[in-house]
């Protein structure tokens, strides 16, 4: 393979980018999941940039849910407990702090249930 990068590759490294901005995001808003994105980001840097793909892995605070996931698809205690009590909270605020419509409201509930089943059925990392 040539030094230079291909168009291909300047679209996977830049998507990376989006993805690695979209996980960390989704570190602090609660519908925004964070290793979803880390994944897409990973598999985007391990076709175009393998140096940023070993970074993302050793990186010290994302690097183990990446592994973690990669290895045995499971999350830790922590990051199950955080997502299911920022998504009542979320749930909660829009149904008592809005006007949201009560489709909306319905529609957000049947979707914050999946995910909390979701998330509660994968194993528990060390």
């Amino acid at each position: 393979m040539s030094a230079r990068l291909t168009a291909r590759q300047h679209i996977l490294r830049a998507l990376g980018v989006v993805f690695v901005g979209l996980g960390f995001v989704g570190a602090f808003l609660p519908l925004l999941p964070t290793t979803p994105f880390l994944l897409l980001a990973l598999a985007c840097f391990a076709r175009s940039s393998p140096a940023i793909h070993d970074w993302l892995i050793s990186h010290r605070i994302l690097g183990p849910y990446i592994v973690d996931w990669e290895r045995d698809r499971s999350i830790p205690l922590a990051a199950k407990l955080m997502s299911i009590v920022m998504m009542t909270a979320s749930f909660a605020w829009l149904a008592l702090g809005t006007s949201a419509p009560a489709i909306a409201l319905w529609m957000t509930g049947a979707i914050l249930i999946c995910v909390a089943a979701y998330i509660l059925t994968r194993p528990t990392s060390r």
